[in-house]
């Protein structure tokens, strides 16, 4: 498995733009890692800005360049709209090839593959939270 806490901290990418509050997310030891400011603003624990979720689904790195995109039916798409994968409505991922890769409970519990204990995203919609936790996956630390 990758590292958890960049999984974690690009979940926090897109999960809080259509909420409109801040909201916090905890790696597996429940130590803060980041926060989503409301007007979709990722920052890191030193509250530094990592990067930024739009509301039409582009996800932008810390200079302002896209990572990708998240189209409305869940389809996972790279910087070059390539698709990598699909979140499906109950909050499991999948990559390309339709393998599961993860989950994000209605709890906000994340859990990887093989239901371990990664992180938590509490008061954040699974699907939101979903679209993090795979986006990760296709590019290891994309704001650092």
């Amino acid at each position: 498995m990758k590292n958890p806490r960049s999984y974690i901290t690009i979940i926090a990418l897109m999960l809080s733009i259509l909420s409109g509050v801040a909201q916090e997310l905890r790696d597996g030891s429940y130590r803060f890692i980041g926060k989503i400011d409301a007007d979709g603003t990722v920052r890191n624990e030193s509250y530094m800005m990592i990067g930024r979720f739009r509301k039409d689904g582009t996800i932008e790195d810390r200079n302002y360049r896209m990572a990708g995109k998240i189209d409305a039916d869940g389809t996972v798409r790279d910087r070059q709209y390539m698709m990598i994968g699909k979140v499906e409505s109950d909050g499991t991922v999948r990559d390309r090839y339709y393998r599961m890769i993860g989950k994000v409970e209605s709890d906000g519990t994340i859990r990887d593959a093989s239901y371990r204990f990664i992180g938590t995203a509490k008061d954040i919609p699974p699907r939101r939270a979903a679209v993090f936790f795979f986006f990760a996956l296709f590019q290891p630390n994309p704001f650092h």
